[in-house]
């Protein structure tokens, strides 16, 4: 579980976040949405210890991030797993070799243990046969999967994703977010994702935190968000004609029953 109390940031003077507060639970898939120059990225950087905040706290299932020595947060950081916006491959490494490469990084592992984890989570996220090919041979949903592959193979206890689904088709996007989804709820992991993709929110959205000019304008879940009648929610959300009729459908199942 990451708690956050209070947060604030600003740049150059001006205030990107104003005093959030909210949980990220774990097991659950958390998912920060919000439009751009919300503080949704800014936050996701906080959380990482990519950005100090100006006031607040943030803690690590009972760790506060402030008050710990430079070897606990380094310890810390051994416990995160993240998936990058454009997946960060090392193009001149092969897929088991990309994988592998926190094991060697930040384990005393021998090369024999760390083959044999590094294709266990190669078997986890259906990459079979994969293990010798480069990135640039491999479609942009394997490198997906490559890079979630290699953001659990050190077994987190936090995950972290950075729009995990720009770039890809719809349909490969739903596999994306299944498989993030099965492998947090399998491995227990406090996982965050940072996300503008709707489909995201309604299919896998356990617990949202939704954003509005660095203030937390509404949280809740997937079902909670066809439900709600907070206007900021609602204009975001349901921008879109599809979306409306979904929240409409929704809304009038309920009134039925």
């Amino acid at each position: 579980m990451i708690e956050v109390q209070d947060i604030e940031k600003s740049f150059d003077g001006q205030k990107v976040l104003k005093g959030i507060s909210t949980t990220f639970e774990t097991g659950k898939t958390n998912l920060i949405i919000g439009q751009s120059g919300s503080g949704k990225t800014v936050l996701l950087k906080t959380l990482l210890g990519v950005h100090i905040p100006d006031a607040g706290k943030i803690i690590f299932d009972g760790r506060t991030y402030s008050e710990l020595t430079k070897d606990d947060k380094r310890t810390l950081r051994t416990e995160i797993g993240m998936v990058f916006q454009g997946s960060a491959l090392f193009d001149s490494m092969t897929v088991e070799e990309n994988i592998a490469f926190p094991l060697r990084m930040f384990t005393n592992k021998t090369t024999k243990e760390i083959m044999m984890r590094a294709n266990e989570v190669i078997d986890r996220v259906n990459l079979d046969g994969a293990n010798k090919k480069l990135p640039s041979e491999i479609s942009g949903g394997m490198q997906k999967r490559v890079a979630i592959a290699r953001a659990i193979v050190n077994n987190p206890k936090y995950l972290f994703c950075d729009e995990p689904n720009s770039g890809l088709d719809p349909k490969t996007a739903i596999v994306i977010d299944n498989l993030i989804q099965e492998i947090t709820h399998e491995y227990q992991i406090t996982t965050v994702i940072n996300t503008h993709d709707m489909n995201s929110v309604l299919e896998i959205g356990e617990n949202i935190v939704f954003l509005k000019d660095g203030v937390l304008a509404w949280s809740g879940n997937h079902k909670e968000i066809l439900k709600t009648e907070n206007e900021d929610i609602i204009d975001f959300v349901y921008s879109s004609e599809l979306f409306k009729e979904i929240r409409r459908v929704s809304l009038q199942m309920v009134s039925n029953k």
